[in-house]
């Protein structure tokens, strides 16, 4: 699968290219020979191969510069781009180009304010490279704080739980306003609802979650209080892709912070929240700036 995106030149005029393959001798030499023809400067760039069965993992930030730039003006030279770094590597390729720029989000949230805070903040101050064009929840608590930072809110109900049909019209509103703004990525920001197997595949490795446990220990509800009743001595989060197999999906980001027997379930979940609203945000920046390579269950993360 390979891929141009974000067809508009950015003001920095940066490329992002990414390249994932099975492993063969003389990668790194093939690309870097496409890109330097075309008279494309590797600013930075990281490499790693997967041992078993070898597989090569490639990102790249690249400019053009003096009479060189009009081999980025996007799309056609761009599609030749891809189509040239195609024919250089082995069968099966997945090839992404993207200008670096600020893709659109939509996040989804409950009643909890502290992950949406985090993002809504960064991106007011300009530190999340990306832009959050709406917050849509199944209830209203939230409204008064997205409303603050000048974001579209939209509630969108579900329904009494067990109602027939209200997890249908719940994700009908929701796919209703995804197909207004079309979006590079959902983030749910404690959105303590699961989403159905169809709603999940069509939008594969493009929704981000926060767990609010250090996976795979405690998945599920309440993993605050099944740490508790375990006698953890350090509690975390975790951010992944969501998937249809509930809290399994590729593990992006994870942290933790110490506990003591002193710690009540109460205040477990209020010192875990600090850790949620980071985890959340440092996986949502690695994923919006081309950070993040899915293989298989596992992701390969460039920091």
């Amino acid at each position: 699968m390979s891929g141009v995106y974000g067809e508009s030149r950015p003001h920095d005029d940066r490329l992002v290219v990414r390249v994932d393959c099975p492993d063969e001798v003389g990668l790194i030499h093939r690309i870097t020979g496409v890109l330097g023809s075309r008279g494309l400067n590797i600013e930075r760039n990281q490499e790693f191969v997967d041992s078993s069965p070898p597989h090569f993992f490639f990102r790249a930030e690249v400019t053009a510069a003096g009479s060189a730039k009009d081999v980025s003006t996007a799309p056609g030279p761009l599609v030749d781009l891809e189509r040239e770094l195609a024919a250089a590597l082995p069968p099966g390729a997945t090839i992404r180009l993207r200008w670096s720029r600020r893709p659109e989000v939509i996040v989804f949230a409950t009643k909890e304010p502290h992950c949406l805070g985090e993002l809504l903040l960064l991106d007011a101050c300009g530190e999340l490279p990306g832009r959050i064009v709406a917050v849509a929840s199944n209830h209203p608590a939230l409204a008064p704080l997205v409303e603050r930072f000048g974001v579209p809110f939209y509630e969108v109900p579900h329904g009494r739980p067990g109602e027939a049909g209200s997890m249908a019209r719940h994700e009908a509103g929701l796919q209703e306003l995804l197909a207004r703004h079309a979006p590079e990525l959902i983030v749910l920001a404690r959105y303590m609802r699961v989403l159905s197997r169809e709603f999940v595949e069509a939008w594969p490795q493009r929704i981000v979650n926060i767990h609010h446990s250090f996976l795979p220990a405690f998945a599920g509800a309440e993993p605050y209080r099944q740490a508790f009743e375990r006698g953890v001595k350090i509690i975390g989060a975790t951010a992944h892709f969501v998937t249809a197999d509930l809290d399994e999906g590729p593990i992006i980001a994870q942290d933790v912070i110490p506990v003591d027997h002193g710690f009540t379930a109460q205040r477990m979940a209020q010192a875990g929240r600090d850790v949620e609203k980071i985890v959340l945000a440092r996986a949502v920046r690695l994923v919006l700036e081309d950070r993040v390579f899915v293989h298989g269950r596992r992701t390969i993360v460039f920091e």
